[in-house]
């Protein structure tokens, strides 16, 4: 029974892949990370796993240097919300009803979003609200023209640029068969804008 502990303590639920398609040990993956100023963790919203290696390159880098935090699934209208959670005003049930977060928060995210709390890491709500990004699938970028100045302040400076011919974009609307028309993209846009214009 032992050796078949130890034998699965030693699985490695992962394997890492260079740019030119080498493998890469996880030290190795964080050497290099570790003088980056920009680190984007591509992730499969539902992955289990890739949460997990997640909250592990976060807790290791920063015993290598300070970190600022960023997640796609917290808007940026919910910013106040997740402040006061890490300042402890205001506890994880009040975070919950103050903020909308996706169903697998508990076991996904919260887990990244406590060690934060824990080391005093700053955390930023880089998506746009979802109601714009979605009103934009409806109506396109001019219906951005009709809302106040301080909804405006929860996204990327207007206009957004667009390129209709990103590849990323083309394959949207060929993965949807013509559902969600030409605007689909644009939404996804305006998502992708907001996220990198914090940083």
């Amino acid at each position: 029974m032992l050796s078949l502990s130890l034998f699965a303590q030693k699985k490695q639920p992962y394997v890492l892949y260079d740019a030119k398609g080498k493998k890469l040990s996880y030290e190795k993956m964080l050497k290099r990370l570790t003088d980056k100023d920009v680190l984007l963790f591509g992730e499969y919203h539902n992955n289990a796993i890739a949460h997990w290696l997640q909250l592990e390159v976060t807790k290791d880098l920063k015993e290598k240097r300070e970190l600022v935090l960023g997640a796609e699934m917290f808007e940026q209208d919910n910013q106040e919300a997740l402040d006061l959670y890490l300042a402890g005003t205001i506890k994880q049930k009040q975070l919950d009803s103050m903020a909308r977060l996706w169903k697998n928060y508990p076991t996904d995210y919260a887990p990244l979003v406590n060690f934060a709390k824990e080391n005093k890491i700053a955390f930023a709500a880089t998506n746009v609200p979802r109601r714009y990004a979605s009103m934009v699938s409806r109506g396109g970028f001019a219906v951005l023209d009709t809302i106040s100045a301080k909804e405006k302040t929860w996204m990327a400076p207007l206009p957004i640029a667009y390129d209709a011919e990103l590849p990323g974009y083309k394959k949207m609307i060929e993965m949807m068969g013509g559902h969600g028309g030409e605007n689909l993209p644009k939404a996804q846009a305006l998502k992708d804008a907001t996220m990198a214009f914090l940083y």
